[in-house]
């Protein structure tokens, strides 16, 4: 008897947790899947984590599509060799959700080093089971 209201117990806190483990866990995951797979070049999860129809903004004010941004960071003119979140803002909206985050860049761009700290805005859409980053916004912050 007491065995099996401990296994239920179980059950209940283990569904629990699953259910506490919604969207916004899901978007800090991907967030950190993202900055991995940027700094480390992955493109096989870049080409899985970005949207065919992505939107990428830089704090210059250049926008990007998916096979621009990949170009570039393909051909060595944009490389990141650190991306660390600070603080991220998780809002869920059905199947999109917006991130929020402060954070730290550095790296080397087609002008140069840069070590910035920006605000950054991610949409996420979730298609086919999986999140994918639909847009990217960064702001530089003078502090």
């Amino acid at each position: 008897m007491i065995r099996t209201a401990l296994t239920a117990l179980l059950v209940l806190a283990t569904a629990s947790l699953a259910l506490a483990a919604g969207p916004a866990d899901e978007i800090i995951a991907a967030e950190k899947a993202w900055a991995k797979a940027v700094t480390s070049l992955d493109y096989a999860a870049l080409e899985k984590i970005l949207s065919p129809e992505l939107i990428y903004a830089h704090s210059t004010g250049v926008i990007e599509s998916k096979n621009q941004y990949l170009g570039k960071l393909k051909a060595g003119t944009q490389k990141y060799d650190v991306i660390d979140h600070q603080k991220t803002t998780v809002r869920p909206f059905g199947d999109a959700v917006v991130a929020h985050s402060i954070l730290v860049m550095q790296g080397t761009s087609a002008t140069g080093p840069f070590d910035h700290k920006l605000m950054m805005m991610h949409l996420w859409v979730k298609k086919n089971g999986q999140w994918q980053l639909a847009a990217h916004q960064t702001t530089r912050l003078t502090e």
